[in-house]
């Protein structure tokens, strides 16, 4: 399989690696889709599991799609919304289970609702995205071996009921390979390298695109990237593999490195909401170097008590913020509490992924021992 060099999209193709800001429920908080294309941040990612229980399907039939109807011209990844079930299913935060046929609820007491691996491919194709990421079943960092193999055998019978299902709808709709979406399996196991390993092989089986990084990376609050490896070192060369939720600029490098071209995260917009800024450590765009160590830090603009401070939070940044306006003016705004603040912030976050992506593109870390 020839190595991927670009993400295809509906109205292009974009060079990899690329970087998805979170839009869940078809926005990105504070931001609208001019703002997110003055950033040139070249796609999204929506939520299926959260439009599911918002957006009828003859919304989305009205519109042709959720890019239509959020005005977007970039790409859209669509996630089937795995972590989210376990959020609201496995921690008891809403009522309901997950069973082999899927994820029950019980929105009142004489109703059930089911969401399926194949309601998910249906509602993604509806959403007419760039990407389809198949359900799957979240394997919990508490379970023990016997609990993480029951996901994994679950995960990869709903892949082969969802790969099943969306030939179905490429065949009913005259998609080729070359005009339908990617569809990416997700593989699971925990931190049980066995069954990452086992997940992994039969997912490739499956025929998939690509898969993503399933499960929570983290182990005593830092990310363990060995699952990340083992699913990287059991995949054909060129396939195309996804980092779920990370974020972190040294995190999104380390999978890069190991042969991972797609990233999301809301950490962006998050951090730019709570005044958080990423800053390169360069005197020129020309001179960010992300294969040093050490390539940016963070200005905290609610440690930062200084509002008559003229200089900008990047010199030779181009987003609207340090075009237009000085350190001490968005301290000012952020002490107002004023929502103008966690916008000018955010769209200076999403500058620095993109640009992120770009050095990414041209970056050469065979130097380095």
């Amino acid at each position: 399989m020839p190595k991927k060099t670009h993400f295809r999209y509906k109205y292009g193709e974009i060079p990899y690696p690329v970087f998805f800001p979170d839009a869940t429920r078809a926005l990105v908080k504070s931001l609208d889709s001019d703002d997110i294309r003055a950033t040139k941040t070249s796609g999204i990612l929506v939520n299926t599991f959260h439009l599911w229980h918002i957006l009828d399907k003859s919304v989305l039939a009205a519109f042709g799609g959720i890019r239509e109807y959020m005005g977007w011209k970039g790409a859209v990844i669509s996630d089937s919304g795995g972590f989210q079930v376990m959020s609201v299913v496995k921690k008891g935060v809403s009522e309901g289970k997950i069973t082999d046929e899927g994820v029950v609820f019980h929105p009142s007491r004489n109703r059930k609702v089911v969401f399926t691996p194949e309601e998910s491919v249906r509602l993604q194709m509806s959403l007419d995205t760039d990407m389809v990421v198949v359900l799957d079943d979240f394997t919990d960092p508490k379970d023990d071996h016997t609990q993480a193999k029951k996901t994994v055998d679950r995960t990869l019978e709903w892949a082969r009921r969802s790969k099943a299902e969306f030939d179905k709808i490429c065949l009913e709709k005259g998609k080729t390979d070359e005009d339908r979406p990617y569809l990416l399996g997700v593989a699971q196991g925990g931190e049980f390298m066995d069954l990452r390993e086992e997940c992994t092989k039969e997912l490739v089986k499956i025929g998939f695109d690509g898969l993503g990084w399933g499960g929570w990376p983290f182990v005593e609050g830092k990310i363990n990237f060995k699952s990340a490896e083992v699913i990287s070192q059991n995949v054909p060369e060129g396939y195309l593999l996804y980092g779920l939720g990370i974020g972190k600029p040294e995190d999104i490098i380390k999978c890069f490195k190991l042969g991972y071209n797609i990233f999301d995260c809301v950490l962006p917009t998050r951090d730019g909401r709570h005044g958080r800024l990423y800053v390169f450590d360069a005197d020129d765009i020309k001179d960010i170097d992300v294969t040093k160590p050490n390539f940016y830090h963070f200005f905290n603009s609610k440690k930062f008590a200084n509002i008559a401070d003229t200089s900008k939070i990047s010199e030779y940044c181009d987003c609207s913020l340090c075009q237009n306006y000085s350190k001490g003016y968005l301290v000012h705004l952020f002490k107002l509490g004023d929502p103008v603040a966690g916008r000018l912030a955010s769209l200076h976050n999403l500058r620095f992924f993109s640009l992120l992506m770009e050095k990414l593109q041209t970056a050469n870390f065979s130097s380095q021992s």
